[in-house]
């Protein structure tokens, strides 16, 4: 049985389907953090090498967008307001947020990094650890991609 999140997701993604069958979408589950996200792995096909240390993993999509989906140790106990504030204060180059959004246990942001459109979603664990999906892709596709954020950044959850 498929989550209201993965039904959502499907449908989305069937518009980017050839065939009349709609694809199931991929779970990525982190061993390390216990991340888990799901996405349209027929989009995101080109899975870049998991770094040594484990916190999770990159893919990229053959029009130029990337997803990542990872987990870091909250070393700082920084917390989701904290978050959103230090991002929109940030002076890096080519770095703007233009939105911004917390709850008590998470954070939102979007804006341009590089020339990309990116949109990031944190959930901070009471485990210590902050699971991360983050999704970029060219002005040119924000009509493919838009649609799809959603979904994906909401099916973000730890194990």
């Amino acid at each position: 049985m498929f989550t209201r999140d993965a039904l959502f997701l499907m449908i989305a993604v069937s518009g980017f389907v050839s065939g009349a069958a709609i694809a199931k979408p991929f779970t990525y589950v982190n061993a390390r953090f216990g991340t888990v996200c799901t996405f349209p792995d027929e989009i995101f096909t080109d899975r870049q090498p998991e770094p040594e240390n484990g916190d999770g993993q990159v893919w990229l999509s053959t029009d130029g967008a990337s997803l990542t989906c990872s987990g870091i140790l909250n070393v700082d106990d920084d917390t989701p307001k904290g978050f959103v504030a230090a991002e929109k204060a940030s002076k890096e180059p080519g770095y703007t947020v233009t939105y911004g959004k917390t709850g008590k246990n998470w954070a939102v942001l979007s804006g341009m990094k590089d020339g990309k459109i990116f949109y990031e979603r944190r959930l901070f664990g009471r485990d210590g650890v902050i699971r991360t999906v983050w999704i970029d892709y060219p002005p040119a596709l924000k009509s493919k991609y838009d649609p799809l954020v959603g979904a994906i950044a909401g099916s973000l959850k730890g194990q």
